[in-house]
């Protein structure tokens, strides 16, 4: 008889063990015991809520934060809005067609300009053209660079050291061009010796680095910038792959806007225009101006699926900056922060469980509550007008950008619309997961887990699949 039941008593205890809750089987695994995790997932249609854990208490959101960014953005500003950026003339234009003044680049915080992710590479051709068609061959001036749309405070004083300088925490400056980003092509040999820089795309005058990379055995890029806004002093330090006849790393332009003038400054004189002064910066010029040419970005629509899909730190922290310009004549990181709160306070979402410092998601003081994510969420997609327009700007589940490799040849493949978010100790997912009968909304934060982030993502997954199980 004994024996007899021990096949039943193995069978209740298999039962009770693979019918654990599922936050019960997330939060007593010894990866998750410690870990600080806000979660919440509701039924979109209903409302209800299947499945929390502490869903009020704030944690940080990594990039996750682009959520906010980016809807906030749309629904401001609409999703066919496009970023405009002015070429305007002071003084007058001669008979002989000299302008006695100078030609300025009026920034609009169009972060594509120049850039490798969209828009039209060939801009300063069409710029040249309107010089032309204005009349203009000769310019008794400069060309101003006028980045005076955002302050002068342009990276954000919640970022660690460690990230300034990085081609993902450039300045973020009235004006961009070409992502605000240099590479820095370097020569390796044998593991552990010296790299030696071999030249800088695209070329910065006066740009200086100091080179204390080493060669190693590794395969990725863990080499990291060090330097000061406008300063064209840099360092350059830590490890990349051994061996390599060249290998690149990215850096941040310290004058984007700088920059721009003068490339089209040297562009406008191989065209034949005749320039008297050198290029410069001045920001918010008072004087009377008026305007040759409009250049205009992507549509809004294009640039937050850039954003949300390959998370891009960039366009993230253009769009929460230029948020700031509602209402402001110069944009602050603290007048965007007040617009973001103002704006879903009044749509009654819980401001008092956003505490954001940027647009990205980079500092690692932003934290945000996953019934936050979860009210913003449902009204993307039960309330908001641009409704389809944020969500095809999600990454997908095992297809696309940050969640490619994420539930992957699993029943969830092409089943998840949602956000990502990493740093240090840090692992979020925030968004949409289409079960078989319902569409569920949720967030999913865990901060300071006891493992690899890989092993954390694997528990992850492993809850949003039990919790998408019919």
């Amino acid at each position: 008889m004994k024996r007899s039941c021990l096949p039943i008593l193995f069978l209740l205890v298999a039962n009770c063990i693979f019918s654990q809750h599922p936050v019960e089987k997330l939060i007593n695994n010894p990866l998750l015991q410690n870990a600080n995790i806000s979660l919440l997932v509701k039924d979109l249609k209903s409302g209800e809520t299947l499945y929390e854990l502490r869903p009020k208490n704030s944690a940080v959101t990594a990039s996750t934060m682009k959520v906010i960014t980016t809807a906030t953005a749309l629904e401001m500003f609409g999703p066919d809005f496009r970023f405009e950026t002015k070429l305007e003339i002071d003084g007058e234009t001669g008979k002989d067609s000299t302008l006695n003044g100078n030609l300025y680049i009026r920034g609009g915080g169009d972060p594509t300009l120049g850039s490798d992710k969209m828009g039209d590479k060939n801009f300063l051709t069409k710029w040249i053209n309107a010089v032309k068609k204005a009349g203009i061959n000769h310019i008794n001036g400069k060309i101003i660079a006028d980045p005076g749309i955002f302050e002068q405070q342009v990276i954000n004083p919640k970022w660690t050291w460690e990230d300034m300088g990085n081609y993902y925490a450039p300045g973020i400056h009235g004006i961009s061009y070409l992502d605000n980003t240099f590479r820095l092509y370097f020569r390796t040999g044998k593991v552990g010796s010296k790299t030696e820089m071999l030249r800088i795309e695209p070329e910065i005058p006066g740009l200086n680095i100091e080179n204390f990379v080493k060669s190693a055995n590794i395969s990725f890029d863990n080499a990291y910038f060090y330097g000061a806004p406008f300063s064209n002093d840099r360092f350059v330090t830590g490890e990349i792959p051994a061996n390599k006849a060249e290998f690149v790393v990215k850096g941040d332009i310290p004058d984007p806007a700088l920059l721009l003038a003068q490339h089209f400054h040297a562009k406008l004189a191989e065209a034949g225009l005749v320039i008297s002064d050198a290029p410069v910066v001045q920001r918010n010029e008072a004087c009377k101006k008026f305007v040759i040419y409009t250049h205009y970005s992507p549509p809004l629509s294009e640039i937050i699926t850039e954003t949300n899909v390959k998370s891009n730190n960039h366009y993230a922290e253009y769009l929460f900056k230029y948020i700031g310009t509602k209402n402001n004549k110069i944009s602050t990181n603290k007048a965007a922060i007040d617009n973001i709160r103002s704006f879903w306070k009044s749509k009654n979402l819980p401001v008092d469980q956003l505490f954001q410092s940027d647009g990205s998601g980079l500092s690692p003081v932003n934290a945000v509550s996953a019934n936050f994510f979860v009210e913003l969420l449902t009204y993307m997609k039960t309330k908001s007008k641009y409704a389809d327009v944020f969500y095809k700007s999600l990454p997908v589940s095992g297809e696309s950008g940050t969640l490619k490799s994420i539930l992957e040849k699993t029943a969830l493949q092409g089943k998840v619309h949602a956000k990502s978010g990493t740093i240090a100790h840090v692992k979020c997912y925030v968004g949409y997961i289409e079960a078989k009968d319902k569409t569920l909304v949720f967030a999913l934060m865990v901060n300071n887990a006891n493992g690899t982030s890989n092993a954390v993502v694997k528990k992850m997954e492993e809850f949003m699949l039990e919790v998408a199980a019919p």
